[in-house]
């Protein structure tokens, strides 16, 4: 059993949190392996509508961990030696995410990152592949590779773009400085900073408000319109777009959408 990720459930919300405190929840193999299969395990849970990933103790990911860093640089490591279970992992329809911690989009359900502590290098990217972003204050952030005489990996020169802007990104990968959860805020990586003695309860009733009250459905084909639509031209959004809409007035979810409304009540949606 991989006990470097953990897996709790409540309330509809899965909560996936990366498990080395003592590495600051550095990745390893297990590390790697561990969170693709419970992220999947998440995706597959009929009772699971959102997913919120964390770390243990003071950090939520400082990186790679600096000992399988130290034996690439010596050229020791013959790749990977614990790999993800082989199975039918469940996908969206999200096109050309794959690889690293770029697979997040592809997860048929939306990810949260709770973001509370350092966020260094892969566990930077990890937080940005995220779908939605919330800091604790007093995170700090950093790309880290310039100084690690590496690049800028697993696309997070495509997506830190979108977020903050080329000059902004060119700063935040060329210099490897450290930033606050303010200033990550401010800059669009992140959606909301919370107080230490807030953060965990916001971060879960945010999700928990997702997963009670939205259609699992509109969740899954909005996530797919969202990352789809950043290699479409607007005329090809525009008739996904339209064909998505004529689909979803045949779901159950749209008819349950109308119901609880006019009568009233709190929704019953099923995700189809």
């Amino acid at each position: 059993m991989n006990n470097a990720v953990l897996y709790e459930k409540k309330d509809g919300v899965a909560t996936v949190t990366l498990n080395r405190p003592d590495r600051l929840n550095a990745v390893n193999d297990e590390i790697r392996a561990g969170l693709k299969e419970k992220l999947d395990d998440a995706a597959k849970d009929d009772e699971v509508k959102v997913i919120i990933v964390t770390g243990a103790g003071r950090g939520f990911c400082a990186g790679a961990d600096m000992d399988g860093l130290a034996a690439t640089s010596q050229g020791e490591t013959q790749g990977s030696q614990i790999e993800a279970e082989e199975r039918d992992y469940a996908v969206n329809g999200v096109k050309g995410f794959e690889g690293g911690f770029s697979y997040f989009p592809t997860v048929p359900k939306p990810i949260i990152a709770a973001i509370n502590g350092p966020a260094a290098g892969v566990g930077f990217i990890m937080a940005l592949y995220a779908d939605i972003r919330f800091a604790k204050e007093g995170a700090v952030f950093s790309s880290a590779f310039s100084k690690r005489g590496l690049i800028a990996e697993w696309g997070v020169g495509w997506i830190l773009p979108r977020l903050v802007g080329i000059a902004r990104a060119n700063d935040i990968l060329f210099s490897s400085r450290k930033f606050t959860a303010t200033e990550a805020e401010q800059m669009g990586i992140v959606n909301k900073t919370f107080s230490e003695a807030e953060f965990d309860n916001a971060v879960f009733e945010y999700a928990k408000d997702l997963a009670k009250n939205v259609s699992p459905r509109s969740l899954r084909i909005m996530k797919e319109q969202i990352y789809n639509a950043q290699g479409e031209t607007i005329n090809e959004n525009l008739d996904s777009s339209m064909q998505a809409m004529l689909d979803s007035f045949e779901s159950e979810d749209f008819k349950e959408g109308v119901a609880h409304f006019v009568e009233k009540r709190e929704a019953k949606f099923t995700g189809k």
